[in-house]
């Protein structure tokens, strides 16, 4: 018997500096010691300026910005006149005529000359104009479309940045959780081997090891999947090896009114301003169609010299016109065109009503989410307190022989659910004020 309690002694006396330990990992968890701690350090802005600057997205949207301005340089050039230099030289057997293939029969003389011809648009009543003015607001608006792809590849990239953080986070809950039970084992073992505890509470003292190991794998598995998720937006096509540096911010409180953020939305979100430019793009384009059936009036003047020539051909010719072109019918192929420009502004303003609308929703629905993970923000950090507190007294039962394992067991389990809730809830209301600054195009 004396053999039996020297034997316990030495084992509780063995495993105090191993619960002392324990207590200590509880209260300050060390970083994780995976290769991902090694990576590149990056800020937030830092991660953002290099997805502006290699992510494809960006590139398209900027892309398709420029060609709509060359859309504009094109239909400004139907305002601008159009000159060009002629080549001409004809050999053919002298006086003779085209005598098929026309309804005009000219006379054929050899000659060699050369000549330029000037053609300006005197006007078409509005046609070209409200054609240039059709391909500025497209312009005006690709370069919206531009800004609204800007703006969803930051939140995308601030999303998966928060991602990122928290589930490294999540690694060390994980694996403080893994080290607290691994240290419980070893007591528990001790105690056994002591004939002081059962084998049944080594049996659930490991089933709870093994429940935090697959925790841990889990962690380490999500967290990995959220590198290359932020690999990806980042414009890597393999999985980079980053150490995100999470600046600390003061927990602001969000409005409490929604209505100024819904209006501030409307008037500044590019996706509405994209649309509100195509809907006066598609306006002007209907004005212009509607003009084709006004009248063309245009100037032609040409002037050339004929070195080499037959002898009814004078050295030099010159000679100004107008030309007016009348629409009278062409099969209502110009009132089909203006209908169906017609019936697509009508569309552009039901999409701009139908945004306006789900931008209202979006802003809403962010709003509401933030106000619910800034209360969760509260709940969540006294449940850790509160399990933190169950926690040191089941094990001082369990350690007096007062409690059983089941009840320490559980105790621990809700201690690690309390962690991982309260480790969310501070990177689940950072991320829904992200989303809402998104929604209402403000800065975070």
């Amino acid at each position: 018997m004396r053999t039996i309690i020297t034997s316990a002694l030495l084992a509780i006396l063995t495993c105090a500096p191993l619960q002392a330990q324990m207590l200590k990992t509880t209260e300050a968890p060390p970083p994780p010691s995976s290769a991902a701690s090694a990576g590149r350090e990056l800020t937030l802005a830092q991660t953002e300026a290099l997805a502006l600057r290699n992510n494809p997205q960006i590139t398209i949207g900027k892309l398709r910005a420029l060609v709509a301005h060359q859309y504009v340089r094109e239909a400004r050039s139907a305002l601008l006149p159009n000159a060009y230099l002629s080549v001409t030289g004809v050999d053919s057997n002298p006086g003779s005529r085209l005598a098929a293939g026309g309804l005009n029969n000219p006379i054929l003389f050899p000659r060699a000359a050369a000549g330029a011809t000037v053609g300006q648009l005197i006007t078409d009543f509005g046609r070209s104009t409200s054609l240039l003015s059709s391909s500025e607001s497209q312009a005006k608006a690709e370069d919206q479309n531009s800004a609204a792809t800007t703006a969803q590849i930051t939140l995308a990239v601030d999303q998966s940045f928060f991602n990122v953080l928290e589930t490294k986070a999540l690694v060390v809950v994980s694996q403080q959780t893994v080290d607290s039970r691994q240290l419980f084992v070893d007591k528990i073992k001790a105690l056994t081997d002591a004939k002081l505890k059962s084998d049944l509470d080594l049996s659930f003292a490991k089933v709870d090891l093994a429940r935090g190991k697959l925790l841990l794998l889990e962690a380490r598995n999500n967290y990995q999947s959220s590198l290359a998720a932020l690999s990806a937006i980042l414009g890597y096509p393999d999985q980079q090896d980053f150490q995100l540096v999470e600046e600390q911010s003061a927990i602001a409180a969000p409005v409490l009114d929604v209505s100024p953020l819904i209006q501030q939305a409307l008037l500044q979100r590019p996706e509405v301003l994209a649309l509100q430019d195509d809907v006066q793009a598609a306006q002007k384009f209907s004005n212009a169609e509607h003009d084709l059936w006004r009248p063309t009036v245009s100037a032609l003047g040409v002037v050339g010299e004929a070195p080499v020539r037959d002898d009814h051909i004078p050295n030099w010719y010159g000679a100004v016109g107008v030309n007016i072109n009348i629409p009278i019918f062409n099969g209502s192929l110009y009132s089909a065109r203006a209908k169906v420009a017609d019936l697509q502004a009508d569309v552009n303003r039901q999409k701009l009503s139908d945004l306006r609308n789900n931008i209202a929703r979006d802003v809403r629905t962010s709003w509401q989410d933030t106000a619910r993970a800034f209360e969760r923000l509260s709940v969540t950090q006294q449940l850790r307190d509160q399990a933190s507190l169950a926690l040191d007294l089941a094990q001082s039962r369990y350690n007096l022989g007062l409690g059983s394992i089941v009840e320490f067991s559980q105790a621990e389990l809700q201690k690690t659910e309390a962690d991982i809730a309260d480790t969310d809830a501070k990177y689940q209301y950072r991320l829904t004020q992200i989303v809402l600054a998104y929604t209402i195009s403000s800065p975070k």
